[in-house]
């Protein structure tokens, strides 16, 4: 990199001299004043004055021209990367297979390569910082990776091997490549969250691309691109109609539940629901609404014509280890202590994992425990993917809250005084409600259960 001179560090803001500091690979900076910060920078650099000088021998450099000759070369610098306390930093992703693994820093938003620092100019000056004094700093990280990502991924060196597997998606939104699924090995490949958002990649597909071999803070190689997906061209696959245009219509496949604990048969036949439904089991606080939903998973989890994943958000510590004894193991964990915007992001994943299903034709069912720390439009918004596609497939979101958001079509209410009597079903029929049950019953089952709940009023 390019000296910076000491006049246009004092100029500088603190959040650029912060990054300049990481290029530098200084340890401790954030903890450091200004002033103390701009002298840190100066010594590293061996700056005395305002003349400036390079000192960046032995990093990282790849030189991208663009335009016609005489244009100034960007140079993208790719410095080693240190924690808050020195050394590198690192994100740790767990691969329930693998154990830890080590896939670079924050790779779980990021693109095949970590994110380069911000694009220089010959003269030193960084366009990339102007820009981002126009524009604020809170635009999107994603985008941004998503833009450098693909520049690097064209540029990125290839090792002339491929890779050609099946996708198993981790819970973070990253996953791999099993090159002998369904058991893990040593040549399974790592695969970018932003890569699969793109592809639109679900766990089975079976995909193929160029492969570069792992850098210096990574422990897998990584997928460059996705050429094929299931054998055709990834660009046919990912620009097909997008999810939200696609037709849908009302549940008319009821999901049987074919069980014989008294809760589960009174909400299979007195608030049914089906393929494609938004249902939501309501209910006070120590209602059973959790139990119910533990219940339905692992019915659900039976039915092979269906992908069922958990999502656990705001849970109490000791009902982790109940859904883990169970036969569908949470997608994701997350306790009372989470905070609620982590909450949000771990269920969008999951959701956006079944909206793939749902779109390739497949039945998915989505089981999230609970909605209730959410804002209410995005648990309404979580709720509005679930829908029943016109001759495709279907997602089905099952959630618990402690009252309802608004348009969903079933409504499992439990009432806490019959649970606390150990009164099994708790049902809260009057409370409960099914929108066009008879397309899911019949008009004979649906007249029972308005004949049922008119006895429960009475």
């Amino acid at each position: 990199m390019s000296v910076i001179s000491r006049s246009a560090l004092e100029s500088s803001s603190l959040a650029d001299l912060h990054e300049i500091a990481s290029e530098l690979g200084l340890d401790g900076y954030r903890r450091l004043r200004k002033a103390d910060l701009i002298a840190a920078i100066s010594e590293r650099q061996g700056v005395n004055g305002d003349a400036p000088h390079d000192a960046a021998a032995g990093a990282d450099v790849d030189v991208d021209v663009e335009g016609e000759a005489g244009a100034d070369a960007e140079v993208e610098e790719k410095p080693a990367r240190r924690s808050r306390r020195g050394g590198r930093g690192r994100s740790r992703t767990r691969d329930r297979d693998q154990g830890d693994i080590e896939v670079g820093e924050d790779d779980s938003d990021a693109e095949d390569a970590p994110a380069p620092a911000p694009t220089r100019t010959r003269g030193g000056r960084e366009r990339g910082r102007d820009r981002d004094r126009e524009s604020g700093r809170d635009r999107d990280r994603d985008g941004g990776r998503d833009r450098d990502s693909d520049r690097d991924r064209d540029s990125a060196p290839a090792d002339d091997r491929r890779a050609t597997g099946t996708v198993e998606l981790l819970p973070n939104g990253s996953g791999f490549v099993r090159v002998s699924p369904p058991e893990p090995s040593d040549d399974d490949v790592y695969v970018s969250a932003a890569q699969i958002r793109r592809c639109e990649l679900v766990s089975g597909d079976e995909v193929a691309g160029p492969v570069r071999s792992p850098r210096r803070s990574e422990r897998y190689p990584s997928l460059i691109r996705v050429d094929t997906i299931n054998g055709r061209a990834a660009d046919e696959v990912a620009e097909g109609t997008k999810y939200d245009d696609l037709p849908c219509t009302w549940a008319s496949e009821r999901i049987a539940l074919d069980d014989e604990d008294a809760t589960l048969k009174a909400i299979e036949w007195l608030t049914p629901f089906g393929r494609g439904s938004r249902v939501v089991i309501v209910g006070a606080p120590r209602a059973g609404k959790t139990e119910a939903l533990r219940r339905l998973a692992g019915v659900l989890a039976r039915q092979e014509d269906l992908e069922c994943s958990v999502v656990l958000a705001g849970v109490r510590p000791e009902e982790l280890g109940d859904w883990k004894a169970g036969p569908l193991q949470p997608a994701v964990e997350l306790g009372l202590g989470a905070a609620p915007d982590v909450h949000g992001q771990a269920i969008e994943r999951a959701v956006e994992t079944g909206r793939r299903v749902a779109a390739r034709g497949g039945h998915a069912v989505v089981l999230i425990d609970t909605l209730e720390h959410l804002p209410p439009p995005l648990a309404r918004r979580v709720l509005a993917a679930a829908r029943n596609i016109v001759d495709g497939g279907s997602l089905t979101v099952v959630a618990t809250a402690n009252a309802p958001f608004g348009g969903e079509t079933t409504v499992i209410a439990l009432d806490a005084a019959l649970t606390a009597s150990g009164r099994i079903p708790a049902l809260d029929l009057p409370a409960s409600a099914t929108i066009r049950a008879e397309l899911l019953v019949g008009e004979k089952g649906a007249e029972a259960i308005a004949e049922a709940r008119a006895a429960a009023i009475g």
